[in-house]
């Protein structure tokens, strides 16, 4: 069963404001989540008690899996010297 992939209001607008290819990119590994949540090379987040992290490039993609809902929460969405502060 795929599950569904939501965004925090932040994350979306995040999303919408990335240019040309690299919101391709980065969309078409969000797309992704909803067969396997946990692809090859995924780290969970140290402190976080169920917040992932993917790297797509120089941009990263925070998110939470709520697997009782089956639903993949899309947190944030930033460069990777600006997404962890």
């Amino acid at each position: 069963m795929p599950y569904t992939i939501l965004f925090k209001p932040s994350a979306k607008r995040a999303l919408d404001q990335l240019e040309g290819t690299t919101k391709k990119r980065v969309a078409a590994w969000i797309d992704a989540l909803a067969a396997n949540p946990f692809p090859s090379g995924v780290r969970k987040i140290a402190g976080e008690e169920n917040a992932y992290r993917i790297r797509v490039g120089d941009y990263r993609v925070i998110y939470d899996v709520l697997h009782k809902k089956v639903i993949v929460l899309i947190l944030r969405i930033g460069h990777r010297r600006e997404v962890y502060r």
